[in-house]
């Protein structure tokens, strides 16, 4: 993960899942997950933040767990949903996860925070996460030209879509789309991968 977003994340973790708890509601997201998540299956949402989507992926009928290299965030997560499983892990290692251990992985616009050279092995570990048969949906924010950071610090990476699609060129690609994000109105790349048996 690049050092300094994950700084700011620290630094304001309550500010931000303040600001994500009053966005409208991911339901082009949560359609996606509906039409092609495996239903009761062992879920990890990878990127978890302050567990918005572990809250309503489990109150959906998905088994699932958060992961995230954010303290901050992840204090933010456990505060709201106690009851629920949130740990600490980092691209692209996702040390003590096994491989084939869960049926659905979700990965919500998170890798355009990391390094250009972590995005393909960051890719690479999440679907080795991913059951035969299992379900890999991965979402990333659009930055076009050069790599930028916000204002917070936080970097938007600038990637050619490819670096990923040759990741998962073993997979079934499902769905491959660029759109605006329902819930922060910001142009993302979606990628929904079937990992064969």
């Amino acid at each position: 993960m690049d050092r300094a977003t994950l700084a700011a994340y620290d630094k304001d973790a309550a500010a931000f899942a303040q600001d994500w708890h009053e966005q409208p509601a991911p339901v082009d997201l949560q359609e996606i997950v509906g039409q092609f998540f495996i239903k009761g299956g062992a879920t990890a949402d990878i990127g978890c933040g302050s567990g918005r989507e572990v809250a309503w992926l489990n109150a959906n009928g998905f088994l699932a767990e958060g992961f995230d290299a954010s303290e901050g965030l992840l204090t933010e997560a456990r505060a709201r949903y106690p009851t629920l499983r949130f740990t600490h892990a980092e691209l692209p290692e996702l040390s003590g996860i096994a491989a084939n251990s869960f049926d659905n992985v979700l990965c919500e616009t998170v890798i355009m925070h990391l390094d250009p050279a972590l995005i393909a092995p960051s890719v690479r570990r999440m679907f080795e996460l991913v059951k035969p048969g299992g379900i890999f949906y991965l979402s990333w924010r659009v930055t076009a030209g050069d790599d930028a950071r916000d204002a917070h610090g936080r970097l938007y990476a600038a990637f050619d879509t490819a670096l990923v699609r040759a990741e998962l060129a073993a997979a079934e690609l499902l769905l491959d789309a660029e759109v605006v994000s329902a819930s922060s109105g910001k142009v993302i790349h979606r990628l929904v991968a079937n990992k064969g048996r």
